[in-house]
């Protein structure tokens, strides 16, 4: 079992670092208290579970003794890293000010600037104790995403999941796809009587589809406007995208496109195919 220690002062990003672990796989939880720790990672199945918790001054022990003893506890447990956030004080206070929100000290009357310094000195057992420190006070969400991918899987590319969806525009539209190819205006089985009961999956429709040159030509088409387009999305940080092809009832001109080009990517890309309509019929 992996355990990624998110900790930081309020308002350095501690969250989005969460959001970046949950995209690459981490079980997340933000502000699990500390006495149930232990119950948690005690909980979980060891064998290829990967866990990702904030740990700050919202659910620290309050003696750095504890904290110490707390950290040891849990390094004998797991593989653990801590990752610590912050940035400079005038940059928290500025954020502060733009969100309104209140800091998790403020209960003890303390000034915003004074607040934070006492985070500052609470936080000195996680800190000294952590694997990587990055500093947000110039940092985008998007350079932090990529800095924290970059520390953890060597490459600020994530492993692109490409949804490939086939549906018939009689029943549904497809609210989730990023692209939407119609294909009615191919040749239609469902005019053929003996292949109306297949579907697209079913070697009859293949046969018969791969007989024209016009389906040959718009899978490969497809196939070449996103082996084109890919490396641009992945450039972006996307984490997936969802590709939609229509047909008039979703069972066979669809069915066999989606089947075809989802082939050609699954050596490269995370593949997964869903056929909307398939089982409504």
């Amino acid at each position: 079992m992996k355990l990624i220690i998110i900790s930081g002062r309020s308002g350095s990003g501690k969250t989005i670092a969460l959001r970046v672990l949950e995209d690459l796989g981490y079980n997340c939880i933000d502000g699990v208290p500390f006495q149930l720790l232990e119950q948690l990672l005690d909980s979980v199945d060891p064998k290829n579970n990967k866990i990702a918790i904030t740990l700050d001054i919202r659910n620290l022990p309050h003696e750095a003794s504890e904290i110490e003893q707390l950290l040891l506890t849990l390094k004998a447990k797991v593989a653990m890293e801590i990752l610590y956030i912050d940035a400079i004080s005038t940059e928290l206070i500025r954020r502060y000010s733009e969100t309104r929100r209140l800091h998790p000290l403020s209960k003890q009357k303390l000034s915003l600037s004074q607040a934070l310094a006492l985070e500052k000195e609470l936080l000195k057992p996680i800190r000294k104790n952590a694997a990587l420190e990055i500093d947000t006070t110039t940092l985008s969400i998007h350079n932090l995403n990529e800095r924290i991918k970059i520390y953890l899987q060597g490459s600020s590319k994530s492993k692109l999941l490409i949804v490939f969806q086939s549906f018939g525009f009689k029943y549904i539209h497809p609210e989730d796809a990023d692209y939407i190819f119609d294909v009615r205006f191919l040749p239609n089985p469902h005019w053929e009587e003996k292949l109306q009961k297949f579907s697209g999956q079913d070697q009859p429709i293949i046969d018969y589809l791969e007989s024209f040159p016009l389906v040959k030509q718009t899978v490969n088409q497809i196939e070449n406007l996103f082996q084109s387009w890919l490396p641009h999305l992945e450039n972006n940080n996307r984490n997936y995208v969802t590709i939609a092809i229509g047909c008039t009832g979703g069972k066979h001109r669809s069915v066999y496109l989606t089947e075809q080009i989802a082939s050609r990517f699954k050596n490269k890309y995370q593949v997964q195919i869903e056929h909307k309509c398939l089982r409504s019929q």
